[in-house]
């Protein structure tokens, strides 16, 4: 019987709750790096991307075209896009140098990201029921937004 409570406790040391802890944390920071350098990659190609089609399009398309409203907003989303991806970098950096998902960022990320839909929305082909859906979300993530922003301003 003594064996095995000897056994018990080196499994114990070698298993214990401290060591398991420290490798999740160990763990998902190592994720978090990976994330953060799968964004790095996905806003160079972004950002190259938006490059290259604003290149092409100011050399090949006619003064019409730029003008043209379609056009317009396909640059202002490529834009968006690279501020949602920007957004989400920070929300991983912040996470690395704090261990801790900042909400507010992810709020500002979700605004952005709806605002970019709203943006380049065609409503000659989107019905009233999902422009409501749309309004509904962006409203409850500025209400969500403004409540944890009032809470930060009197807890500091």
């Amino acid at each position: 019987m003594r064996w095995f409570q000897k056994l018990s406790k080196r499994v114990e040391s070698v298993t214990g709750v401290e060591n398991f802890l420290y490798f999740l944390d160990r763990t998902e920071s190592l994720v978090a790096k990976l994330l953060s350098l799968a964004m790095v990659l996905v806003l160079i190609f972004t950002v190259f991307d938006l490059g290259v089609y604003l290149v092409i399009a100011l050399f090949t398309l006619s003064p019409e075209v730029r003008s043209e409203k379609s056009f317009i907003l396909e640059v202002f989303g490529l834009f968006l896009n690279v501020l949602i991806a920007l957004e989400l970098m920070e929300n991983i950096t912040a996470y690395l140098r704090k261990h801790v998902v900042q909400v507010e960022l992810v709020f500002i990320t979700a605004l952005i990201a709806g605002a970019r839909k709203i943006i380049i929305l065609d409503f000659e082909k989107v019905s009233g029921g999902q422009l409501l859906g749309l309004a509904a979300a962006v409203l409850s993530l500025s209400i969500s937004y403004w409540i944890m922003r009032q809470a930060n301003v009197r807890n500091h």
